[in-house]
């Protein structure tokens, strides 16, 4: 088990165990459940658990923000969760999920178990394409070709691939998925030769998109060969028949045969079936769909490209932006690059400006400690943290960030922005835009031109717009001023525990520093004894009793978490002297801890408390840090 298994053991607890669970996926920063039944999670207590971020309900699932560590909670969760990556999912609740939901649940449970690979042979492929162009690597060298073959083969056997992970999906057994990719591909399949008795339906289609030089005959029927390499939906649509071929021939094979006879029934017709029509109609499809969004986009590119840029984020919210990953790797495989998708690309800089100048403009600590890690990850194409940590909180940023995305998206429409290669993310991205072929660098050019648009945009109207709500803040304080100017009700808390009081973000926790968890403060002990801050009821009491939750009389939800991580000693140190569900007093003592015991074990004793439904208030005021009474937070109600 790894080192969230604690946290891994509460999600699957709070999405409504692992008896609700039917299918479980992640991608770059989130959790994605498909649940029996939604009701049964407990949104508010996992919205406000130690190491999540948020939860969201989008596409027909339930998705939990972790973060850039999701991976390893996501194998936490499934040994947890006994969810192996070898499990079919059955049985899955259809009819709650309209076809949109289902749709995007398909695609997404299809590709993102492979987008971190793809984007890594990607990558490869558009350093290579760089190192070539600008002359450090000969095409014709040893070094090249093995390069080249690593970055290259996912791609070119990408059917095979998809076969797994489709298989995966519709409930097929996953090798099964993994043969038909690899019959796609199979080299004799590709290099058939022309059928004389079947020329006349080659002359029909030559000369338009339709034409296929290679023809097959099986048992007389004749067979429309294509190339099936790296191609995305072919092989999706043959193992979706075989997922129902597959399912007839278990209920009619007798049981002493069905091991071998079902896979082997279940091939034979489903490739059969595949070659002469799934395949070719589905090739043909995707052709259809390329040139049908090819000509809308002719219609108007830069509209086309505004309307991408701006809704982009819009769509990463909701977590859907993978969905369109089959439109971008479709138009790659057939057309050799997109341009569709690609005004996307400067959401990515938008974002990251946005959040450079908010770390410029506050004089909030504990918000300038936000930004740093946020702009780095967007700068690398990560996004999820700035958006949830900053830009939505402060709602004019984020739609900054769209109306920056917006303008550059209209731009790389104008431009015809082309990226050739599925590369990497953010900065990474720009290699991909080099035409493999002719080694030409002028989307490279206007991809860079478009990004510093996007963030020159977004950097000057978030200077020009942002209102640094610390400062507003300060200046009351200071002119003692805030009665006056604010005519609410407010729930002062008295400092619980003698010591230093600290920022959170001096927190050496990730989910207390960054505000995941709440609004408060912190404190390095000196004296291990907790006190009530407020009058109101002991709402929580952890079986560990290292953390104490308190529901103020005004119902304001206060979490003291005595130390980091020290769920891990079980409860060793701590003595409660009070029970879930008393009456408190302020000043009435809720625990004592032995602080020296406690930091010999190796745990900090630095102790977070936090306003955990600071949401519902006007503002959460540190007074901790600005005086030298006894107040430690003013919430203002």
């Amino acid at each position: 088990m790894g080192k969230y298994e604690k946290l891994a053991k509460d999600i699957v607890k709070n999405v409504g165990g692992k008896e609700n669970i039917q299918g479980l996926t992640h991608c770059v920063t989130r959790l994605r459940f498909n649940l029996k039944d939604e009701s049964k999670a407990n949104d508010d207590v996992l919205k406000n658990m130690d190491g999540i971020v948020t939860v969201l309900k989008s596409a027909g699932q339930y998705q939990v923000v972790i973060g850039n560590h999701v991976s390893e909670v996501y194998e936490d969760v499934c040994n947890i969760a006994q969810i192996s990556f070898e499990s079919e999912i059955k049985n899955m609740d259809k009819k709650s999920k309209n076809f949109w939901d289902k749709a995007i649940d398909i695609i997404s449970g299809i590709f993102q178990p492979i987008l971190g690979v793809l984007t890594a042979a990607g990558m490869i492929k558009g350093f290579l394409a760089l190192f070539n162009a600008i002359g450090w690597v000969s095409s014709d060298s040893g070094t090249y070709m093995i390069l080249n073959a690593i970055g290259d083969a996912m791609f070119m056997y990408l059917p095979v691939i998809l076969g797994y992970t489709s298989a995966k999906k519709f409930g097929l057994k996953p090798f099964v998925g993994l043969i038909i990719g690899i019959a796609l591909c199979y080299p004799s399949i590709q290099e058939g030769t022309l059928s004389t008795s079947l020329k006349p339906l080659y002359t029909l289609f030559k000369g338009t998109s339709f034409a296929s030089p290679v023809y097959l005959e099986f048992l007389g029927i004749p067979i429309i060969s294509m190339n099936y390499t790296s191609t995305v939906i072919p092989v999706i649509l043959i193992c979706f028949v075989a997922a129902k071929f597959q399912n007839l021939f278990e209920k009619i094979v007798p049981e002493v045969v069905k091991f071998f006879f079902v896979p082997m029934l279940t091939l034979l017709f489903s490739l059969v079936l595949g070659f002469i029509v799934v395949g070719p109609l589905a090739t043909y499809a995707s052709i259809i769909v390329t040139n049908g969004i090819i000509a809308v986009r002719g219609f108007s590119p830069i509209i086309a490209g505004a309307v991408v840029g701006f809704t982009w984020q819009i769509l990463v919210i909701f977590g859907i932006h993978w969905g369109f990953i089959p439109v971008y790797i479709n138009n790659i495989s057939t057309l050799g690059y997109d341009n569709v998708m690609m005004p996307f690309f400067g959401t990515t800089f938008a974002t990251t400006a946005v959040v450079i100048a908010i770390m410029l403009k506050t004089k909030d600590k504990k918000l300038k400690s936000l930004c740093i890690p946020s702009a780095i990850s967007g700068i690398f194409g990560i996004t999820e943290p700035a958006i949830y940590g900053i830009l939505l909180p402060f709602k004019k940023t984020f739609i900054i960030s769209c109306i920056a995305s917006g303008i550059a998206g209209a731009y790389y429409g104008y431009a015809n922005l082309k990226e050739y290669i599925m590369g990497g993310l953010g900065i990474f991205e720009f290699p991909a835009m080099i035409d493999p072929v002719t080694k030409n660098m002028d989307s490279v050019v206007v991809g860079a031109v478009g990004a510093v648009m996007a963030m020159v945009i977004a950097f000057v109207l978030t200077l020009l717009l942002f209102k640094d709500e610390h400062e507003n803040k300060e200046n009351l304080r200071d002119k003692n001023k805030i009665s006056e100017k604010i005519n609410k009700e407010v729930e002062v808390l008295k400092i619980p525990i003698e010591g230093e009081i600290i920022s959170l973000s001096e927190v050496p926790d990730d989910a207390f520093a960054q505000g995941a968890i709440g609004k408060g403060l912190a404190i390095k002990p000196c004296k291990g004894s907790v006190k009530s801050p407020v009058k109101g009821i002991v709402t929580t009491l952890f079986p560990t009793h290292h953390a104490i939750g308190i529901t103020s009389d005004k119902g304001v939800e206060i979490l003291i978490h005595v130390g980091i991580d020290t769920v891990n000693l079980q409860g060793k140190y701590f003595y409660p002297k009070i029970n879930q569900g008393d009456a408190v007093d302020v000043g009435d003592e809720l625990l004592t801890f032995d602080i020296e015991k406690i930091e010999e074990e190796g745990y900090s004793t630095i102790t977070p408390v936090v306003i955990t439904n600071y949401d519902k208030y006007f503002d959460v005021i540190e007074n901790g840090l600005s005086n030298n009474g006894n107040d430690l937070i003013t919430v203002l109600l």
